[in-house]
This record gives C-alpha cells, structure tokens and sequence, in this order.
C-alpha cells in the first residue's frame, strides 16, 4: 500500500502544530504558518510586489492578497505605491517584520531538527532528494 501522501500530511500538520506553538509562546500572536512563506520571501528578496510573492509561494493572488492583508494590519508589513507605475504596489517589511527575522529563523531551524532528528545525514539527503523528484 502506498501511503506517502499520507505521511506527507502528517507530517505538514505535525509542523503546523509546532510553528503555532512556538508563535503563540513567543508571543507573536496573530500570526499563522501560512504566513511564513510571505515573510520567507520578503526576507530574501526585500521589497517585491504581490505577483511577485504568489509566483514564489505557488498561491493565488487573492489568497496571498488576504494573507498580506492580516501582515499589514499586524504591522509586520506595509504597502509602498510605485513611484514609477502607480498600477504596480510594493510589499516590504516594517521595523517589526525585520525584528521578526531572528524568532522567524529559530522557529524553521528548530522545525528542521524536529523533523530530521531521527534520520542520518545520508537517510536526509536522501529524503530531500525523494521529495524533490515528487514535487
């Protein structure tokens, strides 16, 4: 019986316990796991517009728009217009975003050793290697 599907939703869900737990004991209250991936991508790239971020998080632009949404009025981002194209809208992190960063990048780090802490550093390779093939 094949059940990787299975494991693998286990698995998001174990992660998304966790990540809540952690957030909600940190103190950062508000903020949900899917919101992570907005804030991975506004860590890396900076400013960068809503399109931009639904390309990169494989998400829709209104779902993103709603997950921004929730960001801004938490005050860990902001909306700056284009002073070039008033159509174009950029998204970049506040003072309390960047802030953020140290928590933001403990909470992955330690969901990582969560995740791979049963396995050799052979069988993690191998994991990834297997899981991106999948994807």
């Amino acid at each position: 019986m094949k059940k990787a599907l299975f494991l693998i939703s286990r698995i998001h869900e174990k992660g998304n316990r966790f990540i809540t737990e952690q957030l909600n004991m940190n103190g950062a209250d508000g903020l949900v796991p899917s919101h992570g991936d907005i804030l991975a991508v506004l860590y890396k790239t900076g400013k960068t517009t809503m399109k931009d971020i639904s390309t990169k998080i494989h998400r829709t632009k209104p779902t993103v728009t709603v997950l921004v949404d929730k960001l801004e009025k938490l005050g860990f981002v902001k909306r700056e217009k284009s002073s070039e194209d008033n159509r174009i809208t950029y998204i970049l992190l506040t003072e309390k975003g960047e802030r953020f960063r140290f928590l933001f990048e403990k909470i992955s780090e330690d969901l990582n050793k969560l995740i791979y802490k049963n396995l050799t550093d052979i069988e993690a390779a191998e994991l990834d290697r297997l899981l991106e093939k999948i994807v």
